[in-house]
């Protein structure tokens, strides 16, 4: 994975193309490049960013920033419920539960 300027692009090798191919992760405008060398695909990665950026700036749309911190989910009824029951025992909303199963599946604290 590479970051540059708060954004993250996943990294994929493609054989048929022997290219390394990049898209930025976490926003819904598609961002995608590539390169020959781990080199050429960081400043092609920097380029995009730059150039989204850029076009963002003269549509006068604001770029998108990944992960708002809002994600829907699935989950059986069922799961739900217990959920929101083991959430008010802890005298906790349904949002700070899951936060806080997720903090400790990722071992990593909320930030407020």
């Amino acid at each position: 994975m590479m970051e540059y300027r708060g954004y993250h692009a996943d990294i994929k090798y493609s054989d048929e193309d022997h290219l390394f191919i990049g898209q930025v992760i976490g926003i819904n405008d598609a961002l995608g490049f590539h390169g020959s060398s781990v080199q050429e695909l960081e400043s092609m990665f920097h380029q995009s960013i730059d150039n989204y950026l850029l076009l963002c700036e003269q549509l006068g749309k604001k770029p998108e920033r990944e992960y708002r911190g809002q994600f829907n989910v699935r989950i059986p009824p069922e799961l739900h419920r217990a959920a929101v029951i083991r959430a008010r025992e802890r005298n906790m909303t349904l949002n700070e539960f899951v936060t806080t199963a997720i903090e400790d599946e990722c071992g990593q604290p909320m930030v407020l």
